[in-house]
């Protein structure tokens, strides 16, 4: 069990500088939804970081998951991938960032944002993040999970100690939601000072047959990428074009996309764990390739990971009343019927990212274009038909069809391709129990909230007693 305990407590590591961060950075929304911003303030917010979360991903160009394969072939210089790979990504972030600061006017009055100024401080920072991008990716390859957390912390601490002294200290209402955007812009610029070393010693190269290969490799997982952050990002930005004017009675659509983003944020519980389990899992399915019993290793950490993410689900879900009024404030909670839903979408999500691991391997990454592009499709039209029947649900809807297709299609077509013998009738079996556990509790109503609470944490206790014994006799096997 030793490889999957060390990629256990890599994801730990990581998580600390992926979902402590996001954590903390949650502890924001209060201080925005209910001392600071209305509803339609928080959805310019919600808008803008929807378009920023999809730019970023052209500015990468897929490089991080280039510079993963190319840096772990046999005989690779490292060294020399990690200059490849970060000369394609300063030539395309700053050429980018030249475009975005000349057209911000235009920019920021067809997407009704009020200050042109706050698409220049997210361009500086987008520049900022792309720039920072492969020295991250490096210490993910060299196992420097600490170096990587600490410095995320960092930043978010950062952050944080800046929107209150904005909001709090020094508040012009001139300015207004783009203090957000202004301390974002400040605490990443710390990145640079944390790879100055990294950064001088990078020296811009180009080499004739490894750059061609790179572009060919990363530009289907960049193509990717935006499919996919489109999947994640699209209902939270269109929701107020495709909801009928009323829809919920005094609630405006610019009013219920702040609802809908501030409900969304909730689904960050099984979205950071994915992310952090990403942070470490990419390198390690990397380093792997060449093992013969990968298959079945890539197999066990697929259900592990299933089962982790049921807890999530199940914890949130079930605790979702408490944590509402912790969060954000009352006027956002018409939206929280969509939690669960979201929650399981994500899980999806995680699957799909486990099950691609077959066409990062074989060099087939445009099957991750296909697949990802017909999410979005099922991603545009759910949200086009079911927003006006349903909502806020209908958008959440939306998601969970297409994570659930993308994770099946990519199943399908990478057992032709790269066979893993995955347990899929153990690991549906965990999602039923999940969804079953969450409507029997649901169908249990107490008026006194700690008694609610109690009982809340006794299914999810029994729950994990009931993993446990299920889990213990597999959890030794010679390919772990």
């Amino acid at each position: 069990m030793s490889k999957i305990k060390r990629l256990a407590g890599e994801t730990v590591l990581y998580g600390l500088g992926s979902i402590l961060p996001r954590v903390l950075n949650f502890l924001l929304v209060p201080l925005h939804t209910k001392d600071m911003f209305n509803q339609a303030e928080y959805g310019e917010v919600t808008k803008l970081y929807a378009f920023v979360a999809v730019i970023n991903i052209v500015y990468m160009f897929g490089m991080e998951t280039a510079f993963f394969r190319f840096a772990t072939k046999p005989g690779a210089d490292a060294r020399r991938s990690f200059n490849l790979a970060q000369t394609v990504v300063v030539i395309i972030s700053g050429s980018l960032s030249g475009v975005l600061f000349f057209f911000a006017t235009p920019i920021a009055a067809s997407l009704q944002i009020s200050n042109p100024q706050f698409i220049t401080w997210l361009t500086a920072t987008m520049l900022i993040d792309a720039v920072v991008a492969i020295p991250f990716a490096r210490l993910r390859l060299e196992k420097k999970a600490l170096q990587f957390s600490t410095i995320k912390v960092i930043n978010v601490l950062v952050l944080i100690g800046l929107n209150y002294y904005f909001l709090k200290f020094s508040y012009n209402p001139e300015i207004g939601v783009g203090y957000v955007f202004l301390a974002n812009l400040i605490a990443n610029a710390l990145f640079i000072l944390f790879f100055l070393r990294e950064l001088a010693g990078w020296r811009p190269i180009w080499d004739k047959v490894v750059s061609p290969q790179l572009f060919h490799y990363a530009w289907p997982v960049m193509i990717t990428g935006v499919a996919g952050m489109i999947n994640e990002m699209f209902s939270r930005s269109m929701l107020d074009w495709w909801l009928p004017e009323n829809f919920y009675p005094g609630v405006s659509r610019q009013q219920a996309g702040g609802i809908f983003g501030a409900c969304y944020k909730f689904a960050v519980f099984m979205n950071l764990g994915i992310q952090a389990f990403r942070y470490a899992a990419e390198p390690f399915f990397f380093s792997h390739a060449e093992d013969q019993n990968s298959p079945a290793l890539f197999a066990k950490v697929n259900h592990y990971f299933v089962v982790c993410c049921c807890v999530v689900l199940v914890a949130v879900s079930t605790n979702i009343d408490i944590l509402k009024k912790i969060f954000i404030g009352e006027e956002f909670w018409l939206a929280l019927p969509i939690v669960p839903v979201l929650l399981l979408a994500y899980l999806f999500l995680g699957i799909y990212y486990n099950m691609s691991v077959w066409f990062k391997l074989t060099d087939k990454t445009y099957y991750g274009t296909l697949i990802t592009l017909v999410g979005a499709g099922i991603t545009i039209a759910g949200n086009f038909m079911l927003i006006p029947l349903l909502g806020f649900m209908g958008s959440a809807l939306a998601a969970l069809l297409c994570y659930f297709a993308m994770a099946l299609l990519c199943y399908g077509i990478g057992q032709r391709h790269y066979p893993i013998p995955y347990t899929l009738t153990k690991d549906a079996g965990y999602l039923i129990l999940s969804y079953a556990l969450l409507t029997l509790t649901n169908l249990v109503q107490l008026d006194s909230p700690w008694l609610a609470t109690g009982f809340h944490l006794s299914v999810l206790a029994v729950f994990l007693i009931f993993i446990f014994l299920v889990e213990r006799r597999h959890f030794h096997s010679p390919v772990s």
